[in-house]
């Protein structure tokens, strides 16, 4: 048997959720010569992105798609977090059959999940593999997280009518509107789920975390404070999907940043789950009209049922513009491009040209944003989305936030204004200054000597001294 350390990595389904534990997967293999197997439940044939980013991994991070797990009622009417916790649960066994055939043949060290997938602890537990935890959220959600039985316990009203803000150590306050999106209806098995799994969080032998210390200092402290049957915690981030465009078949949108001056572009992407309704579709492109702005908008159909509908089907549906106002995409030719479901979006934040993202605050994205230094616009849609844009607006002071109206409507006066503010005010060059410091630090905590680097290093040593079960 190969004696390299071998490690298990088990995403949950979604896009967000498979980049980090990828990126993981690529970081121990290329600097720790370890070899990773990523295990991934599905609902059904895996999606093209899916593929992609588990077919550019190194020599030495292998997958395995497990047998696709079925529901008996109809997807519609199940909140995305329950359907992630059935996906995970309905594929324990096959999980299994794939630990056990990988302990005999490889020097298993650890199986690593992500938070929506802490029933695989179980099976981990029964065949002695170690069971860790890699949070691909801020240190502030792990937090909160760890915090809601005692708030379970002792709040009786739903979190959105609590007087006061939660107060986690470390952190801004939180209004309980702001917490994370799945406990926001006590009633609803969403909410048991999520307290089923963070009452498991504490469970594991160790928590990584992908955040770092210059952006997170107080919530990484606190979680670092040592708790009889807390785990240690990892900050190991940031950790964001690498790549690049180059060649031939470099994508359109790349090809039109070439042509446009530095800085100048705003780029408007909302994730690879988040959708808007028709109506807001509509205020964000006369926003973005009156503006005067220079944008790059990947645009997909509006959805007036649910913030994150393309959770599980990232391509948008129909006509790919037929929804935007009529005459918008002739009126803003020369300074806008429409681009549809999907851009390179790592290599467009790095590029040049780039200057402002507005964005719906999804983790990866604000990392990715970080590390390339883009000021951001805070538009959070779900998941704990806006909780992180109260750290990046109130506590880092990166972003700017646009105020909705009474009707949860964020109107085109305000993008404009907002828009421009950030693009070309004095407002906007103190966030451009802020996120340019932390987009240094952001590289120094990789550096050889780095916070980041450390913590990894600790951990990897720590496995390499491993017992083989």
């Amino acid at each position: 048997m190969d004696q390299t350390p071998h490690i298990g990595i088990l995403p949950s389904p979604g896009m967000g959720h498979l980049i980090p534990l990828s990126e993981f997967a690529k970081r121990l293999v290329l600097h720790h010569n370890f070899s990773v197997t990523i295990i991934v439940p599905t609902t059904g044939p895996p999606s093209k992105a899916q593929k992609d980013v588990l077919q550019s991994l190194p020599v030495g991070v292998n997958h395995i798609f497990l047998p696709p797990v079925s529901f008996h009622e109809s997807t519609q009417e199940i909140k995305a977090e329950t359907q992630i916790f059935l996906t995970v649960s309905g594929s324990l066994s096959s999980l299994r059959d794939t630990l056990k055939s990988l302990i005999a043949t490889t020097r298993l060290v650890a199986l690593v999940v992500d938070p929506f997938a802490t029933e695989a602890f179980r099976v981990a537990d029964e065949l002695h593999v170690s069971p860790y935890l890699l949070f691909a959220a801020p240190a502030m959600t792990l937090l909160f997280c760890l915090h809601l039985p005692l708030l379970d316990q002792t709040v009786s009203c739903e979190y959105r009518d609590l007087p006061q803000p939660v107060q986690l150590p470390g952190c801004v306050p939180v209004p309980g509107k702001d917490l994370l999106d799945p406990v926001q209806d006590r009633s609803n098995p969403a909410y048991k789920g999520i307290l089923q799994q963070v009452k498991r969080l504490t469970s594991c032998e160790g928590i990584l975390v992908n955040s770092f210390m210059d952006m997170e200092e107080g919530a990484i402290k606190a979680l670092q404070e040592e708790e009889p049957g807390k785990p240690p915690v990892y900050p190991i981030g940031p950790l964001i999907q690498t790549g690049s465009s180059t060649g031939p078949d470099r994508p359109e949108c790349l090809v039109w940043l070439d042509n446009q001056p530095s800085g100048s572009v705003l780029f408007v992407a909302f994730g690879s789950g988040g959708t808007l309704s028709s109506e807001q579709l509509n205020e964000l492109a006369f926003g973005l009209e009156m503006s005067g702005q220079r944008f790059l908008w990947v645009v997909r159909s509006p959805n007036d049922a649910a913030a994150n509908a393309a959770f599980f089907s990232v391509q948008s549906q129909d006509d790919p513009f037929g929804f935007l106002p009529d005459g918008f995409l002739d009126r803003t030719k020369e300074r806008g491009l429409v681009v549809h479901s999907w851009a390179p979006q790592v290599e467009v934040l790095s590029h040049g040209s780039t200057g402002g993202f507005i964005t719906h605050c999804g983790w990866n994205s604000t990392l990715e944003s970080v590390v390339h230094g883009v000021p951001l616009i805070a538009w959070p849609l779900y998941a704990e989305q806006k909780m992180n844009a109260l750290m990046l607006h109130e506590g880092l002071k990166v972003a700017l936030r646009p105020q909705a109206n009474e009707h949860g409507l964020v109107g085109r006066e305000e993008i404009a204004k907002i828009a421009k503010n950030l693009m070309e005010a004095e407002e906007g060059s103190l966030i451009r200054g802020r996120i340019k410091s932390l987009q240094s630090a952001a590289r120094n905590v990789l550096n050889k000597d780095g916070s980041s680097t450390k913590s990894l290093s600790e951990l990897v040593s720590k496995w390499r001294n491993h017992k083989h079960v």
